[in-house]
């Protein structure tokens, strides 16, 4: 397999190359087999349109997106195989799957839901993509949408039933932390995520990669890749 990178001197790019010499895939700039975003959202259209022009699938791990741009990728999904992941750890795949399942079960009425997420001090979106991704989870499972409360602040901040609250906490080199509270009447459940370094999120874009190579035009996610193993 070949991979082509659309920032290959960012950290991520550069955690993936080292993570593909490892597994024996050669890192190109034409001819991939996939193309892979690590970017900024300002990048995304220009990674589209080559993803377009060469008829390659596209993985993109870029955060900070937004409905905008999660439209374009849909739109390109008609004619490429596109697999939007804010987070290719293959733990979070699971760790997504299991807040779905806790909040189908748990419910809104007595189960109170508060995710908090920890990263290093450069990086520059918050919440992060994979808290808000966890949070959508949260959602499909109780089956209704939540408001969010991105981070409290201030007086008269009483609780809304069934509302999702928010907290980032940045410092340091934290690769990724993430909590999902499940918050009830004399009882928590608490479903956590460590990311020790950047290493497991470029195993996981290999994975995806792998998954897209050759398939046929959709938008996947990376419980399409974790159903596939």
């Amino acid at each position: 397999m070949k991979i082509a990178l659309i920032a290959p001197d960012g950290r991520m790019g550069q955690a993936i190359t080292t993570a593909a010499e490892a597994a024996g895939i050669a890192v190109v700039e034409e001819g991939a087999d996939v193309l892979i975003d690590f970017s900024a959202p300002d990048a995304l259209r220009a990674s589209i349109d080559r993803a377009l022009s060469g008829n390659v699938p596209l993985l993109v791990g870029t955060t900070g997106l937004d409905e905008g741009h999660d439209q374009l990728l849909r739109d390109a999904s008609s004619d490429v195989a596109i697999l939007k992941a804010p987070n290719t750890s293959l733990g979070v795949a699971l760790l997504t799957d299991l807040v779905e399942r806790a909040a189908r079960i748990l419910g809104s009425e007595e189960w109170d839901i508060e995710i908090v997420e920890a990263h290093h001090r450069h990086k520059a979106d918050a919440p992060s993509g994979t808290a808000l991704h966890l949070g959508l989870a949260a959602e499909r499972g109780r089956g209704e949408d939540a408001h969010d409360e991105l981070g409290r602040c201030g007086t008269g901040l009483k609780r809304e039933a069934g509302e999702i609250g928010y907290a980032a906490v940045r410092g340091g080199t934290v690769a990724g932390d993430h909590d999902v509270f499940f918050l009830g009447p004399e009882e928590r459940l608490i479903l956590s995520h460590r990311a020790e370094s950047r290493s497991i999120f470029a195993r996981g874009a290999l994975a995806a990669a792998r998954f897209l190579k050759g398939r046929e035009p959709g938008f996947y996610s990376m419980a399409d890749v974790i159903d596939a193993s």
